[in-house]
């Protein structure tokens, strides 16, 4: 049992190499990332800043800015590997679950540093009050693990429809509502200082969210990652 996750490890570990030397080469999924927060951050900025906004108002801010970005910058994670012709020979290398479980940490840690660049410069254009810091990183962290995990599955599906496009949007909103509003919700609590066990709930469905999502890909991403 050992031996058999250490391999997964190194297996996970090596197509997660891949992918990072790739983006680096390209910088298209970061610059997609950054692209599109920052330049909407700008605007929100310019258009809102003399304006006092209540804490949910900042907080559904935020998580729109930080979905819209995932689906700018992670939609291309399976499309380019059939672009490139790169997905039979991962078929060839190794067992489904190990790409998804690749793709879907590549995902996660590209999120958590697009989050870490823009919500620090949300926090200084827009000034909204930061009364539990934890708790909006706790928030944040749960949220962008479960917008990873369920974004990583629906990019795989994307990826065989013959109309790409803007497709990934459409399909993730109605499965990841309950994480926006819950995200939300949590993030609100965080900006007004509500102490982390009157969060508990919040955290306990994002959680619960991203355990869900990375169990049902895992059974399901088979079926996705073989057909065609």
């Amino acid at each position: 049992m050992v031996t058999r996750s250490s391999g997964w490890i190194l297996k996970v570990g090596a197509l997660l190499n891949k992918d990072f030397k790739g983006e680096f080469r390209t910088r298209h999924a970061l610059n997609s990332f950054l692209m599109f927060a920052l330049t909407t951050l700008i605007i929100v900025s310019f258009s809102l800043g003399p304006y006092y906004l209540d804490a949910v108002i900042h907080a559904a801010l935020i998580w729109i800015i930080l979905f819209f970005s995932a689906m700018a910058g992670l939609a291309r994670s399976f499309v380019k590997e059939e672009e490139k012709g790169t997905a039979y020979a991962l078929r060839l290398s190794t067992v489904p679950e190990i790409i998804y479980l690749g793709k879907f940490t590549f995902n996660l840690l590209l999120l958590l540093l697009v989050a870490a660049i823009v919500i620090p410069f949300y926090l200084f254009f827009l000034s909204p009050p930061l009364g539990n810091p934890f708790l909006l990183f706790l928030t944040v962290f749960l949220g962008c693990l479960g917008l990873s995990a369920t974004t990583t599955i629906l990019a795989a599906i994307v990826s065989k429809a013959s109309v790409k496009g803007n497709l990934l949007p459409v399909l993730a909103f109605p499965v990841l509502l309950p994480l926006l509003i819950t995200a939300i919700n949590g993030t609100q609590m965080a900006l007004e200082g509500s102490p982390l066990r009157e969060a508990t709930s919040e955290m306990q469905v994002l959680l619960s969210f991203s355990v869900i999502m990375v169990t049902l890909s895992l059974l399901l991403f088979n079926y996705v990652w073989e057909d065609g």
